[in-house]
């Protein structure tokens, strides 16, 4: 009796053992970290994302969470600061010990974090950023959605330079991670139609006067620019240029595809590309479906979502879709393999079907082309995939 007992004992220490060994996951939480600008030049973009992931883990948890289990959401801030980045991540994984990074914002920021994950067994999920890094090299932690700058560069740049005519073909980029992305898409693209950049100019992360880099452009006689810009590079850039009497075609990529770029710079935004894989959700030409989901986000945040919340709340609830499938006993390993055969069919905000497999981490590399016309983005292409080209 006393053998039975002991052993009964011994069975139930192990089990209790078991279910509480993986960081992050408790008998009725699953702790997820995420990484924002919510201070820096990209906090436009961060405080939507936050919001977006919010209403999704709000909406989760009023249905009883996954398997029983309720979400729960840690958001610290980089201020688009790959050093803080770094602090951030640390504070999530080895002290917060949180399950699962979700939607970091950066690639720079992605960069210098993802270390700092690896370590600790914990995957980098949906990072908001399209550049490659988040899927190549492989590494079994790492699951991205954004079709990358790269690809979208090289495919819509040649395209639309053939369209317009163009003879010179300018870049502007930030000089980081990110605007170098840019900058080899565009310049293996324009390779596609014979052609090269006839000027290339740069900024530094944070930069605000873009004078002398537009001039440059101008005197070269450039009559389209490709733009490794974010928010206010955008506007600044583009702004800069409306004032010099200098009007050439810009097109940017899906990092520059926000609201914000026609809200902030007004009429002088008409005309520029961008690159996107999710439509800005306008709540007066949408879907019923986008009006009530547009609704409520305002209703819970006092302000209209705009893409980089789509984002958000696409992130947390593919998340939840994995989890679920994961059953309850949810480990890395049992996420992992479910979203080795996961496919995320489109959704009402547009985005194209995703597929991950064992070796393919990357859930879709198509992308479209939008203009701003009249203050708002208006789809202008089908989407446009290939197989990814190599570095």
């Amino acid at each position: 009796m006393k053998l039975r007992t002991a052993i009964a004992l011994g069975t139930l220490a192990l089990t209790a053992t078991f279910a509480s060994a993986q960081q992050g996951v408790s008998k009725d939480e699953i702790l997820l970290g995420s990484i924002q600008d919510l201070s820096g030049p990209l906090a436009g973009f961060g405080k939507q994302a936050r919001a977006g992931m919010l209403l999704a883990v709000d909406e989760i948890n009023e249905q009883g969470g996954v398997n029983g289990r309720k979400l729960k959401l840690l958001v610290e801030d980089s201020g688009y600061d790959p050093k803080k980045a770094v602090l951030a991540a640390q504070k999530l994984v080895n002290q917060d010990k949180i399950f699962m990074m979700v939607g970091h914002i950066g690639t720079a920021q992605n960069m210098a974090a993802m270390p700092v994950q690896f370590e600790k067994n914990v995957i980098n999920f949906f990072p908001i950023t399209a550049a490659r890094e988040m899927y190549e090299p492989f590494h079994k932690l790492k699951y991205s959605f954004a079709a990358p700058y790269y690809d979208q560069m090289r495919l819509a740049v040649p395209k639309l330079v053939k369209e317009k005519g163009a003879k010179k073909v300018c870049t502007l980029y930030q000089d980081d991670d990110f605007g170098l992305e840019v900058l080899k898409g565009g310049e293996d693209g324009l390779k596609t139609i014979g052609m090269e950049f006839a000027e290339k100019t740069s900024y530094k992360r944070g930069a605000t006067d873009f004078s002398s880099q537009v001039s440059k452009m101008q005197a070269s006689g450039c009559d389209f620019v490709v733009l490794g810009t974010i928010i206010r590079e955008t506007i600044g850039a583009i702004g800069t240029a409306r004032k010099l009497g200098y009007n050439p075609t810009f097109i940017g990529s899906s990092a520059a595809y926000t609201d914000l770029i026609h809200k902030i710079g007004g009429k002088a935004m008409d005309g520029l590309y961008a690159t996107m894989t999710v439509q800005n959700p306008y709540t007066d030409e949408q879907t019923p479906g986008i009006r009530f989901w547009a609704n409520k986000y305002k209703t819970k945040f006092n302000e209209d979502p705009t893409v980089f919340s789509v984002y958000g709340y696409m992130i947390i609830n593919t998340f939840a879709s994995a989890a679920n499938k994961a059953g309850k006993n949810l480990t890395t390993d049992s996420y992992i393999k479910v979203m080795d055969s996961m496919t995320i069919p489109a959704d009402m905000f547009g985005a194209p079907v995703q597929t991950f497999t064992a070796t393919k981490r990357l859930g879709s590399g198509a992308s479209r082309l939008s203009q701003i016309t009249d203050g708002k983005w208006k789809v202008m292409s089908e989407y446009v995939s290939d197989a990814p080209a190599k570095k």
